[in-house]
């Protein structure tokens, strides 16, 4: 394969838009450009986008929910956590999440600690994991938010948000409190079915399947009232208010329909390449650590496997930077872990959760998958990612 050609294994950070969405959002913008809440017929044209957009992904949602549509999956966890907080702030002040979380969730979390809540952050095993039985020892009568991820977008655990839900809901059952179970499905959305999490708040980002940037979702049970969380003219139900985006609102609908489309088979192949990477980089590369658990899963009922869209290594006696440079050198896009946080300094916080030395996190790279990553891609980028890591081994640069 010509170096050239780009390989692009960056998908954590945001996929590339289907040129059907992209079409769709031109068409939008030039010609349904209406007010969707004016009276008249551009109005209603807009409008039905919409509607036509909230039902495409409300189909793909667990049932007895709506969807909110906002600006990307970071205001929809803050909306989730602080609305919540807002609503639920005078029957208690607990809040459980994990060391892992993004950092839409721990910032978040971080401002309501400031606030005055009690914030409980669970450990994770080596894998990255949450144990399902933390959970349970930390609920009480105190506690109104559960919030966890359900795939990890650094490492691809996935999290066991399904019998979190169950052990949320009994626990509400038996003590009579109305605790909010939120997960960040950012990661786990386009890539993994969600029809099994009984959650009460569910969060998606569109530019991570295939959508357009600057749109998310926030899937909200219908037995729930939340306080609004932008206030004004009373557009999505009343929950954030603002003019519709309409052509990003319909690009998201089409993109989620797209992707969620056949998702089996394309979870499936995906898990094809996402295992003849790893196995070719293992038989290839000696000293390397893989980041997360080894054994894909494809629903979130295999919790405590790996969602196909992720492969995290470590290269030992290397500097992931350094070779994430090198191999965009030869057009193989990948990342060091999370985009939103890889302009800070210091180590990951997901890893060093995982109880990884700074060496280790220093050496890892995420390999991050898409419906369009093909077996053929792979052999490229194990070629080159030898060579790399040989080299820098070779000029013995780590310190």
């Amino acid at each position: 394969m010509p170096s050239k050609t780009m390989v692009y294994l960056d998908n954590s950070a945001t996929t590339r838009q289907y040129d059907e969405v992209t079409e769709l959002m031109y068409r939008a913008a030039k010609e349904n450009f209406g007010n969707p809440s004016s009276l008249h017929a551009l109005g209603f044209e807009a409008g039905n986008l919409l509607y036509d957009a909230r039902r495409q992904i409300e189909d793909l949602l667990p049932p007895a929910g709506n969807v909110i549509f906002t600006s990307g999956g970071t205001e929809s966890d803050n909306m989730a956590l602080l609305s919540s907080a807002r609503k639920l702030r005078r029957r208690g002040n607990k809040i459980i999440t994990t060391k892992v979380e993004h950092p839409a969730v721990l910032e978040t979390c971080k401002r309501l600690k400031e606030d005055g809540f009690e914030v409980v952050y669970l450990d994770v095993d080596v894998d990255g994991y949450v144990e399902e039985q933390a959970v349970k020892a930390a609920l009480d009568e105190n506690t109104i938010i559960v919030s966890i991820m359900a795939v990890n977008n650094e490492t691809g655990t996935i999290e066991p948000v399904v019998p979190v839900g169950r052990t949320v809901r009994e626990f509400n059952r038996q003590h009579g409190t109305d605790i909010i179970f939120h997960t960040d499905a950012v990661q786990a959305f386009g890539k993994l079915p969600l029809d099994d999490i009984d959650a009460d708040l569910i969060s998606a980002s569109a530019h991570k399947f295939h959508g357009p940037k600057g749109m998310g979702i926030l899937y909200m049970k219908k037995r729930h009232s939340l306080p609004a969380y932008i206030i004004g003219g009373g557009q999505e139900g009343g929950f954030r208010s603002s003019t519709e985006n309409t052509p990003g609102i319909a690009g998201t609908g089409l993109a989620a329909q797209m992707a969620c489309s056949d998702l089996m088979m394309k979870t499936s192949r995906m898990g094809v390449v996402n295992n003849y990477l790893l196995s070719g980089l293992k038989a290839e590369i000696s000293d390397i650590i893989i980041n997360g658990p080894e054994e894909l899963g494809y629903t979130m009922l295999e919790h405590g496997k790996r969602c196909p869209g992720v492969l995290n290594v470590t290269f030992e006696g290397t500097r992931g930077e350094v070779l994430l440079h090198t191999l965009e050198q030869d057009g193989i896009y990948v990342s060091t872990g999370s985009a939103c946080s890889s302009n800070k300094t210091g180590d990951s916080h997901v890893l060093k959760a995982m109880s990884m030395t700074h060496k280790e996190i220093e050496g890892a790279i995420r390999f991050s998958f898409s419906e369009f990553n093909t077996v053929e891609e792979m052999d490229f980028v194990i070629e080159r990612t030898k060579a790399a890591v040989e080299r820098f081994r070779r000029l013995g640069s780590f310190r």
